[in-house]
């Protein structure tokens, strides 16, 4: 496994993050909690310890099936989860990053995960009716209290950022990241470099098209978010698949799949701290390992982006 430190704190995390939106089971058609309990337990074996969540997937149950599936190893990994988007009993969701929910939300995700302290606490994404300044003092202040370490945020641009430290210390901030999807190379990733954040590469595969397995025309469940994805439809389609050729090709020359060449891609990208991989099921933490411990020639890496 590779580590790498995340911003200034004082945590090596593994550089292959575990990512916890499909376990909780709301987006994904056939999700097995047996099979995710599985998947975690092998990421532990593979020597992953960062665990990335949020209390709105599954409205509580990813937080709880990665608690069962940990258990006492609970303490000794990184644990980070997100708050930003309640909910009510009708799974209507809005988002709500005021200090109030700061603590509503983190007093939930503590209790579910059986932890007295977060490692990593992430807005997960901006509430326009909501300063982002405010919604900082009130992490502040739970941090202050010892329930949150350090203080990250998600999907936050490189002038949200400037505000939220303004008020308090922003360690990392995940984006959506991988090779068809390379927005933030242009501002975000510069800023991270400037003030040490972290960068958590999340959807390294774009929601999966870029493992190869998928042809034009794929259909996918009602209940399966990949049905109304971009991704999966019309012209983006056909570029991402495109980029998916491309990576089998480089696949075959280095021994890899394609999904273990589009994740050493971004993490051969120095800005970039731990890649998120989206995992159902352990044969996929098994697969996604491949992407460790080698690197991607400076030719092979423009060869993807021609």
């Amino acid at each position: 496994m590779e580590y790498k430190r995340l911003g200034l704190t004082d945590l090596d995390i593994s550089r292959l993050g575990f990512g916890c939106w499909a376990i909780g089971g709301s987006r994904f058609a056939e999700v097995d909690d047996r099979d995710s309990i599985a998947a975690v337990r092998e990421a532990l074996n593979q020597g992953i310890n960062f665990f990335d969540t949020a209390d709105v997937y599954g409205f509580g149950h990813s937080e709880e099936i990665l608690c069962k599936a940990l258990g006492s190893h609970r303490k000794e990994v990184v644990i980070a989860t997100k708050f930003g988007i309640n909910w009510d009993e009708n799974g209507k969701t809005t988002r709500d990053c005021s200090p109030k929910r700061v603590v509503e939300a983190l007093e939930g995700s503590l209790r579910r995960l059986k932890l007295d302290c977060i490692a990593l606490y992430q807005i997960h994404w901006r509430d326009p009716k909501v300063p982002v300044g405010e919604t900082m003092e009130g992490l502040k202040k739970c941090q202050q209290a010892g329930k949150i370490r350090y203080i990250g945020c998600s999907n936050f641009s490189s002038y949200l950022m400037s505000e939220a430290l303004k008020t308090s210390r922003l360690e990392s901030v995940q984006v959506a990241y991988n090779a068809v999807e390379r927005n933030v190379e242009e501002e975000t990733l510069p800023f991270c470099q400037k003030h040490e954040v972290g960068v958590l590469a999340y959807s390294p595969l774009a929601q999966g098209v870029l493992t190869g397995k998928y042809e034009y025309g794929a259909e996918f469940a009602k209940d399966d978010f990949r049905s109304r994805s971009e991704n999966f439809q019309g012209e983006r389609f056909k570029t991402n698949l495109a980029m998916a050729d491309r990576l089998k090709e480089l696949g075959i020359r280095y021994g890899k799949t394609p999904s273990q060449v589009a994740i050493r891609w971004i993490l051969d990208n120095p800005s970039i701290t731990c890649a998120i991989a989206g995992i159902r099921k352990p044969e996929q933490i098994i697969e996604n390992a491949g992407s460790l411990n080698w690197r991607l020639s400076q030719k092979d890496r423009e060869f993807l982006m021609s």
